[in-house]
């Protein structure tokens, strides 16, 4: 097979237009259920900050219906996951349960990194080949599988970063400081490391020289 064909066989996408791409997905899934919840709370106390979260999910999803667009899967489970901590957290009368569940999700997605590296299956690889499609031929290549591993330790550590932050203001600050304190360190968490990622990809795709086979 040809190897450098097969690397020139996928183009990776400008940074500008994939922040275009993620940036209303961004606001819909992190800063508009943020606001949502925290106007709720202000002004309907603690159960109708829980309404409105929950409703504010499912209005995406019906949104999505009426205009014939398709569902996104994560945006179905976000809806299955938003109920169930609400229920729960009405039923607990507490607004920690609420937001530990997520806290602790996190805290798992950063250990599923972690462990991927040393089964030397990058999960990194999974979701960028997911965004990418890549060829095998430039996958198997021995830097960019170091590559992919070294990107899986970044997430790890960001997500285990946003994991511990994010459990301390929620046992330490208010609930307002927590809401916005926390959606700033994670956006500002995710944002770097996506771009870290991003830009050493590119460098990897200057760097890799594929010999014709």
């Amino acid at each position: 097979m040809d190897l450098t064909r097969a690397h020139q066989g996928f183009e990776m996408p400008r940074l500008a237009a994939m922040l275009r791409h993620a940036l209303p997905r961004f606001v819909e899934g992190v800063i508009a259920p943020v606001a949502v919840f925290y106007g709720g709370l202000l002004l309907l106390g603690f159960h109708g900050a829980l309404i409105v979260a929950v409703g504010w999910v499912y209005a995406g999803v019906l949104w999505r219906v009426v205009r014939r667009k398709p569902v996104p899967g994560a945006l179905m489970l976000a809806a299955v996951g938003v109920t169930v901590r609400a229920v729960l957290a009405a039923a607990t009368g507490s607004m920690v349960v609420y937001f530990l569940q997520p806290t602790l999700g996190t805290l798992l997605v950063s250990m599923s990194f972690l462990c991927s590296v040393p089964l030397r299956r990058p999960l990194a690889q999974k979701i960028a080949t997911d965004l990418v499609p890549m060829p095998e031929a430039f996958l198997r290549q021995q830097r960019v599988r170091r590559f992919f591993l070294r990107i899986s330790l970044l997430w790890s550590l960001v997500f285990l970063v946003n994991a511990a932050v994010s459990l301390w203001l929620l046992l330490h600050q208010s609930i307002g400081v927590f809401l916005w304190a926390r959606t700033g360190i994670v956006a500002a968490l995710g944002a770097a490391a996506v771009v870290v990622s991003i830009l050493g990809f590119r460098s990897l795709l200057h760097r890799v020289h594929p010999a014709r086979g």
